[in-house]
């Protein structure tokens, strides 16, 4: 069992806020750039000069969500991330072709390397804890945060800031269209979001994470019996809703839709894809809306997919990437 304490995001909706919840910006570009806000507000001169956008809203969101938390009762600081700073990586790639392989650049070498980003957030929080990144494409973020919950679980550590950062730049953008993985219909974003994740519950906790679970290559039966598990482990009867990463991909949204009557058991679902976008740490943007629904005990109409609002209490999490893998976890007010 553990507690959600705060969430902070730097995405394509406002940045470090939660205007989203009642006035998101919709998006309507083939490709969306993310909206950042006035890193000089929080960071100086000094420290931003040689870092790349990615680290700016990593360490921003990282700083944001740990507000008011003692900086030394830190225990964890985990990070899921796809790509890592593909911009970076693309800089690198492009001065090694241009300048024939001599005299390179190291900043953008020892910026594209995917546990950077949380090496940068642990040297800015001065956090020596423990410190570890996922690359799990899709999975990425669900994999950081399950690392979390499961170290608290086994009483190893108490608190841990958990992240989900990826970007997305034209070229890559480019590139994933022309290799099919992003589908007309699919709005591409970037990921930039950050949660304190404690043991103990405090007066400003969001929600609880009752119950969370992994899965490969998961049967129909299997991912019932896991409901069914995760219910019985939260003592609590049902839940209210369904969060899902419905996209506008037929082939993805399939895999929740053929679950709609059976697995969701006719509740409420809901999406998020359709206001923060696609990339690989976008499954933290379920998290993020899960929630704040349950923080602030209602569904805007604009996150319902299908069915009716309705005072959450419970909502379960369904991420899957290619129906491979699949992540499942139980929130509670």
């Amino acid at each position: 069992m553990a507690y959600i304490q705060s969430i902070k995001q730097i995405s394509i909706q406002e940045p470090l806020s939660e205007n989203w919840f009642s006035n998101p910006i919709v998006p309507q570009a083939i490709f969306n750039e993310g909206i950042d806000p006035d890193f000089k507000q929080f960071l100086s001169p000094s420290i931003t000069r040689r870092m790349g956008k990615l680290f700016k809203r990593a360490i921003v969101t990282s700083a944001q969500a740990m507000v008011g938390f003692p900086l030394d009762k830190l225990d964890a600081i985990i990070t899921g991330t796809g790509l890592g700073c593909i911009e970076n990586t693309e800089h690198f790639l492009i001065s090694m072709l241009d300048n024939d392989e001599e005299c390179l650049h190291p900043t953008d070498f020892m910026q594209s390397t995917h546990n950077t980003i949380s090496s940068q957030i642990a040297l800015y929080l001065k956090c020596n804890g423990y410190n570890n990144t996922y690359s799990h494409r899709g999975t990425s973020f669900d994999s950081a945060l399950y690392d979390a919950f499961i170290q608290m679980k086994l009483g190893m550590i108490s608190s841990a800031l958990v992240g989900g950062h990826d970007e997305m730049t034209l070229k890559y953008h480019s590139m994933l269209c022309k290799s099919g993985y992003f589908k007309e219909g699919m709005i591409p974003g970037i990921c930039s979001l950050s949660t304190l994740i404690t043991k103990d519950k405090s007066d400003t906790s969001l929600c609880r994470i009752s119950a969370f679970n992994m899965l490969y290559h998961p049967s129909d039966e299997l991912l019932q019996d896991c409901v069914k598990n995760m219910l019985s482990e939260a003592g609590v009867d049902s839940f209210d809703a369904v969060v899902t990463g419905i996209s506008g991909d037929k082939e993805n949204d399939e895999v929740y839709k053929k679950n709609f009557d059976t697995l969701y058991n006719g509740r409420p679902v809901l999406h998020y894809k359709h206001i923060f976008g696609e990339c690989f740490s976008s499954s933290s943007f379920g998290w993020y809306v899960a929630a704040n629904c349950l923080s602030q005990g209602a569904m805007p109409e604009h996150l319902i997919y299908k069915g009716q609002p309705n005072v959450p209490k419970a909502i379960l999490i369904h991420n899957h990437f290619q129906d491979k893998d699949h992540s499942l976890a139980l929130l509670v007010c």
